[in-house]
């Protein structure tokens, strides 16, 4: 038997994933496709497909670690709301390539049962870090959706470049002064 690169990974499921992830952060979501994919990787074309289905698939699923991953970082911080922000921001930019397919739901299965568990648990984690971190007549639907797009449209502005010109080389301590001011109002 020939030693053909990409018959031996360990976690071939983990490996075309950190591909996608790698491909993501380079060219966008849609900027490959699952035999690109399989080539980054270094295995056979049919690979993607036979673990994912189809590139909804991949990327349902790379959402999906993508949740689980802000719900570890959520969930890791103090009963402060300031931190969960933080924590979001930080995120966001050490997990680019799931920010950028996480809330794109034209790009994935929203019917996935682990995706919409996923969900649910960050979505859950946020609104603990809020009902902890300030009065109750303020920890309303309203101030989380405030709260997450502040969070979010820092995130989103800083990946894009569109800011880090004005506010440093860090975006985690640039990202509290503008949070900071939500627990304000």
């Amino acid at each position: 038997m020939s030693s053909t690169r990409g018959y031996h990974h360990g976690d071939l499921r983990r490996t075309i994933l950190d591909a996608a992830a790698e491909a993501i952060t380079e060219s966008g979501p849609a900027g490959w496709s699952l035999r690109e994919l399989a080539r980054r990787a270094g295995v056979s074309h049919a690979a993607p497909a036979h673990h994912f289905g189809d590139k909804a698939g991949l990327l349902t699923a790379l959402a999906t670690e993508g949740f689980q991953l802000l719900a570890d970082e959520l969930n890791s911080v103090p009963d402060d709301f300031l931190e969960a922000g933080v924590a979001y921001v930080r995120f966001a930019t050490g997990h680019r390539a799931h920010f950028e397919v996480m809330f794109q739901p034209a790009l994935l299965r929203s019917d996935d049962p682990e995706l919409q568990a996923a969900e649910n648990r960050a979505s859950t984690a946020l609104e603990e870090g809020l009902r902890k971190a300030v009065p109750p007549e303020r920890a309303s639907g309203d101030m989380r959706l405030a709260a997450w797009s502040i969070a979010h449209g820092f995130a989103a502005l800083w990946l894009s470049g569109a800011i880090a010109d004005r506010v440093g080389e860090d975006a985690v301590e640039a990202a509290r002064p503008v949070l900071r001011n939500l627990l304000r109002g």
